[in-house]
Parts: structure tokens; C-alpha cells; sequence
């Protein structure tokens, strides 16, 4: 990221580091054996210049540290990766490198703490929102991440922000959620494939025992006293599913109905799939704020949504603006010799429409 740069984005990253993201994701494995990771970005404050990015083997980033300076861990590419990123190309939300690892960002207010930040150390430190760019740059596995991390600082731009936790799949379909608390790194095997916010990861877990009732399909007829009860209509199974917007509450669907999805056959059915069970988590703006009190007109709170075939080595997308999928397939990139690149994710932001000519 260049000077001109950093001076124009730093007012905007600021404000997002300090209000952060409300997102959810989700896991699903094909027939086949392809995994695909899938998530939505959620932030009602204004609309965040999202933008796609392509990185080449060989390009350098160096991090910023807190108070906004560029003087932290210096890292050069060594696996190519895309990915979507926020405010500048830095920082990257959610990718894939391509090694068939990817990596996902996710806002994790009040529960994380990271270690104490040492300016004698700077050039071992990492700002959080560049630790995805520095996960796909440089590792093809959890276990490399893992062992790698020990030899860091993860650290806010401005100390006074949320934490953040992260998702992190590789080719094999291991998947693990890392989070930092009391200045300790904590690696969660993702044993129902799915993340959300706060609170912790093993208690987002804990708390589906409370939904325990909870299956697909129609409830039978149940007698009560001389009157027998009957659902209303089919999927009674699922009665009591919780619909708000809170952290736990999406987590629960997002787990739930991924798990009790139909597999499908292949990578892309799963991707179709995955944008399907993901239109149950968006978050509508006008939940986001009280009433009469909304500070712009988005279409939507949830401002992308993105579906990854890791196998195919496929990135697909919509936005808030547009929700035709687009997608990115990384085995037409040549890492080797494409130029670092980001544009935004809509060339118009406007929905297309195909009209139908009736003769």
C-alpha cells in the first residue's frame, strides 16, 4: 500500500476497525470431496469500498502497526492468492491462495484480547486485519500457520478496537477457527463448520445443545388430553429455530441448516447450495438501527457475500448492489507473472436484469 494511498484510506479504516463486521459462515463438503467455505460481510455504518484483489508470488506488503505507521512485519508472497478486501488491498477480509488454503476475517468484539504490543518488536508485528494477506502469503496448511504464529505479534491499528477471529481451511478440508485471548493464540478444530461473532468459538458450540429438539422435516401428530395436535403446515421439525440477527442466533442456523442440507454432488451444486442457505443469514439494515434513526439507504446491511470451491479453485460473489455471481477461477491466473491488482467488486452498482421478449 502506497503513502497516497494510506492517507486517504486511514480515516475509513479506522472507522471500520472500530465498528467491525456482524458476518456469518458457513462449511460445506461435496459428494466428491470438495470443500467449499462460504460466509457473508455485514456493516451497516456506510458503504465500505470492497474491492477484489490478485496477488502475485513475489509481492511484498508490510504491515501497519498501531497509530497507523507502515514500519511492522515486512512479507513477500510465496503462493498467489485472491481475495475480497475492505478499504484498502491490504486488508483482506476473505481468500484463497493457490495452494488451496484459504483464510476469513470475522468481527469478535469484548471476548479476545491480543498480546501486548512491543514497539522493540515491530518488525515481528501484524496488524489484524492483515493477517489473512500474511496467511495466504505464505503458508499452504493449518499446521505451517500454526507453528508460524508462535514468531509474531498480532496487534490492532488503534489499540482502543475490537479483536477479530478467524476461520482458516486448507486443501485437505481441515478447518480451524483461531482466537486470541488473554494474549494467547487458540486453534479450535471447526467441528460444526460454521462461525459467527461473539461470544468464543467453544461456546457458540456449547450452546447448540440447547436447540437439541431441532430436525428437519414434520413433527407427528402429538395427543393432549382428549385433542390431538397437528403442525400447521411441513417443517414443524424445525419450529423454534432462532430468526434474530444476534451473533449466537446465526450461528445456530448457520450450523444447522448446513449440516442438515442434502450434500451435493460436486463443488459447484455445493457453491448454488451454499449462496441458498446464506440468504438466511443476511442482515436487512432495518434491523440495524432504531427506528427512523438510519444513517444511509444501502440495500442491505450485508454488503457481500462469497462462496469459495476450494477443490476447483473457484472464487464466486454478490454484492449487495448486484446479486448475479460472478466468479474468479484461479487456474487462469498465472501467479507467477500477473501484476498485483484490485478493482472494485461492482463495475455498476446496479442489479442486472435480463428482461424477457415475449413474441
Amino acid at each position: 500500500m502506497n503513502i497516497k494511498l494510506f492517507a486517504i484510506t486511514l480515516a475509513g479504516i479506522l472507522g471500520i476497525v472500530n465498528h467491525g463486521h456482524a458476518c456469518t459462515g458457513l462449511t460445506l463438503h461435496a459428494r466428491d470431496g470438495d470443500t467449499i467455505v462460504a460466509r457473508t460481510v455485514d456493516w451497516h455504518g456506510d458503504e465500505m469500498n470492497s474491492m477484489y484483489v490478485i496477488a502475485p508470488r513475489g509481492h511484498t506488503q508490510t504491515s501497519l502497526t498501531p497509530g497507523g505507521k507502515m514500519d511492522g512485519l515486512k512479507f513477500t508472497s510465496v503462493y498467489g492468492y485472491v481475495g475480497i478486501a475492505v478499504q484498502t488491498p491490504d486488508f483482506v477480509i476473505d481468500g484463497t491462495n493457490e495452494a488451496g488454503l484459504s483464510a476469513g476475517l470475522f468481527y469478535f468484539p469484548d471476548y479476545g484480547k491480543y498480546p501486548t504490543y512491543n514497539p522493540t518488536r515491530k518488525s515481528d508485528s501484524i496488524a489484524d486485519f492483515e493477517l489473512v494477506a500474511w496467511m495466504l502469503s505464505r503458508f499452504a496448511t493449518i499446521d505451517e500457520i500454526q507453528e508460524a504464529i508462535k514468531y509474531i505479534t498480532v496487534t490492532n491499528v488503534d489499540p482502543s478496537a475490537s479483536t477479530v477471529h478467524w476461520r482458516i481451511t486448507d486443501a485437505t478440508g481441515k478447518q480451524v477457527i483461531l482466537e486470541f485471548v488473554d494474549g494467547a493464540a487458540h486453534f479450535y478444530d471447526s467441528v460444526v463448520g460454521a462461525i459467527a461473532n461473539s461470544p468464543n468459538y467453544p461456546w457458540h458450540v456449547m450452546n447448540l445443545n440447547n436447540y437439541i429438539n431441532l430436525k428437519p422435516g414434520t413433527s407427528e401428530p402429538k395427543k393432549v388430553g382428549n385433542i390431538t395436535l397437528r403442525a400447521y403446515g411441513s417443517d414443524s421439525g424445525m419450529l423454534g429455530l432462532p430468526g434474530d440477527f444476534t451473533p449466537p442466533s446465526r450461528f445456530v442456523r448457520a450450523a444447522l441448516l448446513s449440516n442438515y442440507s442434502i450434500q451435493q454432488p460436486n463443488g459447484y451444486d455445493a457453491v448454488m447450495k451454499a449462496f441458498h442457505l446464506l440468504n438466511n443469514l443476511d442482515v436487512p439494515l432495518s434491523v440495524e438501527f432504531d427506528s427512523g434513526k438510519a444513517t444511509n439507504n444501502m440495500p442491505s446491511a450485508t454488503q457481500w457475500t462469497i462462496a469459495t470451491d476450494l477443490g476447483n479453485k473457484i472464487v464466486y460473489y454478490h454484492t449487495m448492489y448486484n446479486r448475479t455471481v460472478r466468479s474468479i477461477d484461479m487456474n487462469d491466473i498465472d501467479f507467477a507473472s500477473v501484476r498485483f491488482q484490485y478493482a472494485p467488486l461492482d463495475a455498476i452498482k446496479d442489479q442486472t436484469i435480463i428482461p424477457i421478449r415475449v413474441k
